[in-house]
């Protein structure tokens, strides 16, 4: 088993990779266990919904760590492992950590090699700093590119939908950041499956360009959206899933099974919510779950993180699932997942949750 990992990694790390033939990786790959794919992330990639914008499956996020929770130092080691061990999408925002989570872009790697996402809405304390209108989309745009110091990002998102703001403009305004080529492709977050398909259907009336990617909330206790609206949607217009937080905001990973711990982040400033979640009784219900999901980890020869990351990647049109790490330790054990579920233990997991949705064919059926 090991040196089946050997091989597939000096494939592909290798600069004569054509020495070794694709036959062979691949029978290399079926013959690797659970505990050798602590690599695998270094060359799977899936295109982002229907476009053919190439992305690495897990992506590292900036939520609430950089720029806050971990020095610039870290962040930038952070990024660098990531980017060395194959991921190559980095997703911020102008909100994230006010403004800060961007400072920390490689400049030691060409540009074209890796994909850089923001998002727009929440800029500033104006009225006209926030929101999706025209003005806020190309200002806080620039403005982001101004704190990343890039002259494009690949993919901005609108992150949340602006009741304020009609659905042309925004499309308009995106389709006018494309074509300035302050970003490549623009995308949703946190927006209904009816608003994104609102948002194609402008697109095609007035020849601009649509949204290609959703990103969404999707974890154990988080399904509905992921799992039945947004295949829907892949099927249908070609809008892939962006997911993010795999490990429920660490629920997942177990550290708050006996309480909150102080260095934890439902205990810090402005996440009382998280602590009000995790002490709830559905909390508790979860937690509970969580215990039997590590034991199934324990016997798979993984972590409970590993599983949930893994878990996340096998749902259809998901293109990427975005990790949130605080230090390298905990982004190695992240990048260290299985490329395959198979069919027993994804119907075991469901069976211990007990939340799978039903599809509308099912409900029919």
């Amino acid at each position: 088993d090991f040196h089946s990992a050997a091989v597939v990694k000096e494939a592909f790390t290798s600069k004569n990779t054509e020495e070794i033939s694709t036959h062979t990786i691949f029978f290399h790959i079926l013959s690797m266990s659970f505990t050798d794919c602590s690599f695998l992330s270094f060359f799977l990639h899936r295109n982002l919904g229907k476009s053919g914008l190439r992305v690495s499956c897990l992506g590292l996020g900036t939520w609430v760590t950089f720029g806050s929770q971990i020095s610039d130092e870290m962040a930038e080691n952070l990024m660098t492992i990531a980017y060395e061990s194959g991921v190559n999408l980095f997703d911020t925002a102008e909100v994230y950590a006010s403004g800060r989570s961007g400072a920390t872009s490689s400049s030691k790697h060409q540009r074209s090699s890796f994909v850089i996402t923001t998002k727009i809405y929440w800029g500033g304390q104006a009225e006209t700093e926030r929101g999706l209108s025209r003005k806020h989309i190309i200002e806080g745009l620039r403005g982001s590119l101004s704190r990343l110091q890039l002259e494009y990002v690949d993919i901005v998102f609108a992150n949340r939908n602006d009741v304020n703001s009609p659905m042309e403009e925004i499309v308009r305004a995106m389709t006018f950041v494309i074509n300035q080529g302050m970003a490549m492709y623009w995308g949703t977050s946190r927006w209904s499956a009816m608003e994104i398909m609102e948002a194609y259907s402008v697109a095609r009336q007035f020849n601009l360009i649509p949204p290609v990617c959703e990103q969404a909330e999707y974890h154990y206790f988080q399904r509905d959206k992921v799992e039945v609206q947004l295949p829907e949607l892949y099927h249908k217009i070609g809008v892939g899933a962006m997911t993010w937080s795999p490990l429920a905001c660490g629920l997942i990973t177990g550290k708050y099974s006996d309480g909150v711990p102080e260095c934890s982040r439902a205990a810090m400033k402005g996440y009382q919510w998280l602590k009000e979640r995790v002490n709830s009784e559905e909390g508790r219900r979860q937690l509970a779950k969580i215990k039997e999901l590590h034991l199934l980890a324990d016997r798979l020869g993984c972590t409970a993180a590993q599983l949930a990351i893994a878990w996340c990647l096998r749902s259809e049109g998901v293109s990427s699932v975005l990790l949130g790490v605080s230090n390298t330790d905990q982004l190695l054990e992240n990048l260290g997942i299985l490329s395959q579920m198979n069919p027993q233990t994804i119907a075991e997991i469901d069976a211990l949750l007990g939340n799978k949705p039903h599809s509308k064919k099912e409900l029919r059926a």
